[in-house]
């Protein structure tokens, strides 16, 4: 059983940053692949970014060059940096993780997430 609780989020105007973190309960968090999703009013959930256990990372081309996730296993956190923010990021961002690969671009396969943090961004 993996907890996973996000912090971070709120409101910052475009061109900002902010960095969100998810704390993770449990002595096997490091075994564990970690995703960042998002969710717009109205809109499907969407993945963001991924980093595996070993530390190989993915992310979705809308962030890419802007977001960066990293992970601390000593801490059992991960992390999503966000800079250059825009009005288009606006959305609750969750943090999931899972114990298999796969096609860890969909929401399907992640085994646990956390309850989410607003993150949104003004023009």
């Amino acid at each position: 059983q993996v907890q996973l609780v996000e912090s971070g989020g709120g409101l910052v105007q475009a061109g900002g940053s902010l960095k969100l973190s998810c704390a993770a309960s449990g002595r096997t968090f490091s075994r564990y692949n970690m995703g960042w999703f998002r969710q717009a009013p109205g809109k499907e959930r969407e993945f963001v970014a991924f980093i595996s256990w070993g530390g190989s990372t993915y992310y979705a081309d809308s962030v890419k060059g802007r977001f960066t996730i990293s992970r601390d296993n000593a801490k059992n956190t991960v992390y999503l940096q966000m800079n250059s923010l825009k009005p288009d990021d606006t959305a609750v961002y969750y943090c999931a993780a899972r114990s298999s690969g796969g096609t860890v671009y969909l929401t399907k396969g992640y085994e646990y997430w956390g309850q989410g943090t607003q993150v949104a961004v003004s023009s």
